[in-house]
């Protein structure tokens, strides 16, 4: 029987994900005899990495239709230990991802009305909705979604992910993990490291049990090497934008960032960003910019308008402004200095108790203002997150201390990272608008 899964998991994942590469090189060479996805008047064109990306991740999902057959499949919240799942052979899957893909697919709607029908509120994260939604119905562009036998959520970046993983763990019948992460007012306390350190310890017997077989320490060594590696390019990749003008923008990072969060501590996700810092640093050298006529240089706070990115693109394009930092992307490589293969355990549980959302409205002023100053900022768009809460906490004093304390120009919008039900486009085009006169431009 093992042998037939393995040669099925093979046929499906190894052979037809080699077709299915090569057709997709081949329409790429069609799509460069048509228009570019966003208007190259005014943008330059997507790095020529995006079409890998959408390869890794399109075979990333093809490998959890499949997963079962190879082994175990496990969920996981963004803030989790993955490196201890990989080092196990879990093939690990983020439901947050999926709600994000939901949104650029601009499925959200259809699919989170399921949930709000069987009695979620609308008031709940759109994340959660959207997978709920999916989890009930079977809903999904993925086509189906691979059956987790482990849960893993950790609260260090919301509360909502405790009640949520519950509902999926009631219903598909399978362990859950939940690692609770205090909050870090100033500083992690000795006590605090050490608490989080204990439950991580505490979790892997029951990760083991799961997945048939003992963890190997050095195996683990290497996939937190590999992730700090992946961590440390990424961060390389984004303090290129210091340049001016800036080689790529917040939305090529919005879009690129998909490997870094859900395929870290793999060989090839550090292949990527080694190919893709190469092309930055060529941009660069060319004298490229992400906007074609950059006048003004704004930094995002808080998750992305996921259905609305090129519009947003474009509009803040025509007016030469670029996105050249966001504190969403730099959440995905700002710990990278926390991973240690000597210490494991212990730095862990330090990287998981410095997440951006894990610390105080204070800190995140702190590095909103030294990243004005690294990146030569002039404004700041505050994305008042109606489903993440704990991210948009704190953002109106935020965008007053910014401009009566450090003078900054800034502008707080409202909508939702995923549902488009809270999105108005007039609302947001009136409000950027008369910014973006403030601006001078």
């Amino acid at each position: 029987m093992k042998i037939i899964q393995w040669f099925r998991y093979h046929w499906n994942v190894t052979v037809l994900g080699f077709v299915y590469r090569i057709i997709q090189k081949r329409r790429k060479k069609q799509r460069a005899r048509t228009p570019a996805r966003w208007d190259t008047e005014i943008l330059a064109p997507q790095l020529e990495v995006a079409d890998k990306s959408k390869m890794m991740v399109a075979r990333h999902i093809l490998k959890g239709r499949h997963a079962s057959e190879r082994g175990k499949v496990a969920w996981v919240t963004s803030g989790a230990p993955v490196e201890i799942l990989k080092a196990l052979d879990f093939y690990v899957f983020y439901p947050e991802n999926h709600g994000a893909l939901c949104g650029t697919a601009r499925v959200v709607e259809e699919i989170s009305s399921e949930a709000e029908a069987a009695g979620y509120s609308r008031d709940i994260c759109s994340y959660a909705r959207t997978d709920i939604g999916t989890m009930l119905s079977g809903k999904t562009p993925l086509r189906n979604l691979p059956k987790p036998d482990l849960l893993l959520a950790c609260t260090n970046i919301c509360q909502t992910v405790l009640h949520w993983y519950r509902v999926l763990a009631y219903h598909y019948e399978v362990p859950l993990v939940l690692i609770d992460a205090p909050f870090v007012f100033t500083e992690a306390f000795p006590h605090m490291v050490e608490f989080v350190q204990r439950q991580i310890e505490e979790a892997i017997p029951i990760a083991e049990e799961v997945a048939g077989k003992t963890l190997d320490e050095s195996r683990l060594n290497e996939v937190t090497i590999l992730s700090r590696s992946a961590a440390q390019l990424w961060m390389e990749i984004l303090e290129r934008c210091q340049h001016v003008p800036s080689p790529i923008s917040v939305f090529d990072q919005f879009i690129l960032m998909a490997p870094i969060v859900e395929m870290r501590g793999e060989v090839e996700t550090v292949n990527f960003y080694e190919e893709m810092l190469q092309e930055v640093d060529e941009r660069i050298s060319n004298g490229i910019g992400a906007v074609k006529n950059e006048k003004k240089r704004l930094l995002w706070d808080n998750i992305p308008i996921w259905y609305r990115l090129r519009y947003l693109a474009e509009f803040l394009a025509q007016h030469g402004i670029v996105l050249a930092a966001s504190t969403y992307t730099n959440a995905w490589g700002e710990l990278a200095k926390l991973f240690d293969s000597t210490n494991l355990y212990e730095s862990a549980a330090l990287t998981l108790l410095h997440p951006i959302l894990n610390k105080g409205t204070g800190d995140k002023l702190s590095k909103m203002k030294k990243m004005i100053q690294d990146y030569q900022l002039d404004g700041v768009i505050l994305h008042s997150d109606r489903s993440c809460k704990p991210y948009s906490i704190g953002q109106m004093d935020q965008r007053d201390r910014l401009i009566r304390d450090y003078e900054v120009p800034a502008l707080l919008i409202e909508a939702d990272h995923n549902d488009p039900r809270s999105f108005s486009e007039k609302q947001v085009a009136n409000r950027l608008g008369a910014f973006i006169e403030m601006l001078g431009v």
